[in-house]
């Protein structure tokens, strides 16, 4: 595989609704410590990474009717609120290029009113994969063995990335043995911002999992074009982005590996020093 050009998409988000904040793609930025909000229980991992750091979409009806009862909001008139953002994108925002390809196995697991990968492809900015169908660029799946790395740019820039799109209640059905891809990768520790999962740990929705994949390759641009579709887009940035700078300052997916696990621990090094402060 021959190397790609050696210009990154690494320019800034378009201006208008500043919907994400993306930070620079310069690797070695500054250690601060990397804190990500509400960031809910640490799970351990093996190896560095989760083993269900999978990217999935939807819930089970109980969370489903447990997001909408404490929002106070109904989904037809989520679904309605959203319908009229999408038209006033329309008619504000440029329309959104992404040059490379853009994937998903979609397997309808999930509530369509809140789908963000169905979102994307209304939009144009997601291909649906049929099962079997091999993907030559980055694979987000539970069966990589490793976290996706800055090391993994020229593959991105190449061929691409994608994701699967499928509920976290219903794994078991998912056929991954027929989902495949030459460069399977994991996601390391992130925490879900959207609006079913906000503040949960490994729980990315489709379109958190494929930003978080550009921004650690450093495609801020590709990433931001896809989280400013919905409204919550920008508080990924906000809840992760001490995250990815950290794992931007990392070269090889052992590096990822360790950031993560030095991540977890230093918030959890937090919050036992804030109980112990309460305690006193």
């Amino acid at each position: 595989m021959g190397k790609p050009g050696k210009a990154k998409n690494a320019t800034g988000p378009p201006r208008g609704r500043g919907r994400g904040r993306g930070g620079s793609s310069t690797r070695g930025a500054g250690r601060g410590r990397g804190r990500g909000g509400r960031s809910g229980p640490i799970r351990s991992m093996e190896n560095g990474v989760a083993p269900e750091s999978l990217i999935v979409d939807g819930q089970d009806a109980e969370s489903s009717s447990q997001a909408s009862s404490s929002s106070g909001t109904s989904d037809d008139d989520q679904v309605a609120e959203e319908k009229e953002e999408e038209e006033e994108d329309d008619e504000e925002e440029e329309p959104v290029k992404i040059g490379v390809p853009v994937a998903m196995w979609d397997f309808d697991h999930c509530d369509p009113k809140r789908c963000s990968g169905k979102k994307l492809a209304r939009h144009g900015l997601i291909t649906n994969m049929r099962v079997g169908q091999r993907f030559r660029g980055v694979v987000l799946t539970p069966k990589g063995t490793k976290p996706i790395a800055p090391c993994d740019d020229e593959i991105v820039q190449m061929s691409g990335l994608a994701v699967v799109e499928c509920s976290w209640a219903r794994l078991d059905e998912v056929p991954f043995g027929k989902i495949k891809g030459p460069y399977e990768r994991l996601l390391p520790f992130l925490i879900a911002t959207n609006p079913v999962n906000y503040g949960k740990p490994w729980k990315l929705n489709c379109v958190e999992a494929l930003a978080a994949g550009f921004y650690i390759t450093g495609h801020e641009k590709w990433a931001e074009a896809l989280l400013s579709k919905f409204s919550w887009g920008h508080a990924f940035w906000k809840m992760n982005g001490d995250f990815i700078k950290r794992y931007r300052t990392c070269v090889t997916h052992e590096e990822v590996s360790a950031m993560a696990e030095t991540l977890q621990l230093e918030m959890q090094q937090d919050r036992d020093q804030r109980k112990a402060e309460k305690s006193e």
